[in-house]
């Protein structure tokens, strides 16, 4: 036999046991480290998309192929909002860059457009436009948003499987109602300098990261139902090469923030009603490409869970011996998405929308719930 080609490649981390639980975390994550007890780490994911597109895309919608709802839509839809002057479905990411299939990830695909994210800017004002012009008095704008109303309504009469129409006037709607209760919540001038440091806003590699996390937190208590942020968009966690210095950096950005994250929820008393999910499409693989690197891996990869009921200080499953395929309590896409809407109060089969004369559910009838979660 020939040598191979891709050679298992050796992990330099420093592995320690947190925690009372004394969950292993590596030495990338040591601001995760501290908050392990209340999470429980799951190391037997897997998927079916090898590639970047179809990975996300099942991530988000439960199918590797395009034009299903996404999961932040399927919960607005059965749960809808806390908040009439606030989106029910927010998302962030961290950077101007494309998330993989753009604004697919977050569409309502057959179902009606109001129930899409709604995505917030990156970098300053996260809601652009949100009040009108100076000059423009109050009653004014009314009368605009009513006649734009009286035009859209009077057009979508004519067409009503045009759903954009009816989500374009929610969102005039919506938009001028925001104007009223936005501001407060996206305005993080009132936050102490100890809740800016515990995110990392005092540090420049973590300000921005630390940012999406705080605005996280407040549009949560807000009532905001379904928050998700991009870390890294436009594929830079995509190490097949030089994955030291890649990974390196960018769990230097996202680890304080996101302890600081749960650190704060829980400081505050909303961890337990607050669900937190953290991962990817998939993993990387243990062998080497191009010496330094490493290919997409979705046969076996790790996610964790904090809050919304789930047990944490935990490890769930396990992969084979080379860190390949998940062998022990496998959980799949499906599955994972069943827990997260059982952990809302949903039932993934009992959740659905009429769609061509077909009963659509967002698990697309598969997926058990991952009783581990909160039995252990």
């Amino acid at each position: 036999m020939g040598e191979s080609r891709s050679p298992l490649l050796a992990s330099k981390r420093q592995w320690k046991q947190h925690g009372q639980s004394g969950t292993w975390v590596s030495d990338w994550l040591p601001h995760t480290a501290e908050c392990i007890d209340d999470i429980a780490v799951i190391r037997s994911c897997w998927a079916d998309g090898v590639n970047h597109s179809a990975g996300v895309c099942q991530m988000n919608t439960c199918s590797i192929l395009g034009g299903r709802p996404s999961l932040g839509s399927w919960v607005s839809y059965g749960l809808g909002t806390e908040n009439q002057d606030l989106p029910a479905y927010v998302v962030m990411q961290d950077n101007r860059s494309s998330v993989v299939n753009g604004p697919r990830n977050w569409s309502a695909g057959f179902m009606p457009a109001a129930y899409q994210g709604i995505r917030f800017n990156e970098s300053g004002d996260p809601i652009p436009n949100l009040f009108p012009p100076e000059g423009v008095s109050q009653s004014r704008q009314v009368a605009k948003v009513d006649f734009l109303n009286q035009l859209n309504r009077s057009f979508a009469a004519a067409h009503p499987d045009q759903s954009e129409l009816e989500a374009r006037i929610a969102s005039y709607e919506l938009g001028f109602r925001m104007q009223a209760e936005a501001p407060q919540t996206i305005d993080l001038s009132g936050e102490t300098e100890a809740t800016l440091a515990l995110y990392g806003m005092d540090q420049k590699e973590t300000a921005n990261m630390g940012r999406l996390c705080l605005l996280a937190r407040r549009l949560s208590e807000s009532g905001v139902r379904f928050v998700q942020l991009y870390h890294g968009a436009g594929s830079k966690w995509d190490a097949h090469s030089g994955i030291e210095k890649n990974h390196t950096e960018l769990c230097q950005q996202m680890d304080k923030p996101v302890a600081g994250l749960l650190k704060d929820l829980k400081q505050r008393g909303l961890l337990d009603e607050t669900l937190v999910i953290w991962g990817g499409e998939f993993g990387r693989t243990p062998m080497s490409e191009q010496g330094n690197g490493r290919d997409h891996n979705p046969t076996g990869f790790t996610m964790w869970m904090a809050g919304g009921g789930v047990r944490g200080g935990q490890t769930i499953g396990s992969t084979d011996e080379l860190g390949l395929r998940a062998v022990e309590n496998r959980l799949h896409v499906h599955d994972l998405h069943t827990s997260i809407l059982h952990l809302m109060g949903l039932d993934n089969m009992e959740l659905t929308y009429m769609h061509k004369g077909r009963p659509e559910r967002p698990t697309i009838n598969e997926g058990k719930f991952f009783e581990p979660l909160i039995n252990g």
